[in-house]
């Protein structure tokens, strides 16, 4: 069982990328081989990080390209949009684990913080206005090892 404050630093890499589309239910194109392989190299990536990588693989790859990858990747379930205060959105491949996220408050690198395994949320509020509650979202902000030997 994990608690909070394990820190886990990317997500394991797919074994086949182009099956893990598939079974999505989306065609597997270059460009989505391409973003797919992008976060697995690059967790928590913006849009335009992304872009860059895959620019470098498909030079004729358009930021509108990659957003629409995005968006499909994220409605399809294969990737998970997280928007930290003051962040561009970043995504990544972890999905389904309702797993938390630490952001550097000077460098803002950002990495998984483990959830309490089991039921989710781990997180439970003293009163849900009749909502029922599907995930939790926590940020936690703070100064990462190299930021603390600046």
């Amino acid at each position: 069982m994990h608690t909070h404050g394990t820190v886990d630093q990317a997500a394991p890499a797919a074994a086949d990328p182009a099956a893990e589309i598939r079974a999505a239910g989306l065609k597997v194109t270059a460009p989505r081989l391409a973003v797919l392989h992008g976060l697995t190299e690059s967790p928590h990536a913006t849009a335009d990080q992304l872009f860059e990588a895959v620019s470098l693989e498909l030079p004729g790859t358009s930021l509108q390209a990659v957003y629409g990858v995005l968006g499909a990747f994220t409605t399809a379930g294969l990737v998970r949009r997280i928007e930290p205060a003051g962040s561009a959105a970043l995504f990544e491949r972890r999905v389904g684990d309702n797993h938390h996220h630490i952001v550097c408050t000077n460098c803002h690198s950002v990495r998984d913080v483990e959830c309490v395994t089991g039921q989710a949320p781990c997180l439970t509020p003293s009163d849900t206005a009749g909502f029922v509650v599907q995930t939790a979202e926590v940020t936690f902000w703070g100064l990462c090892p190299d930021c603390q030997n600046l």
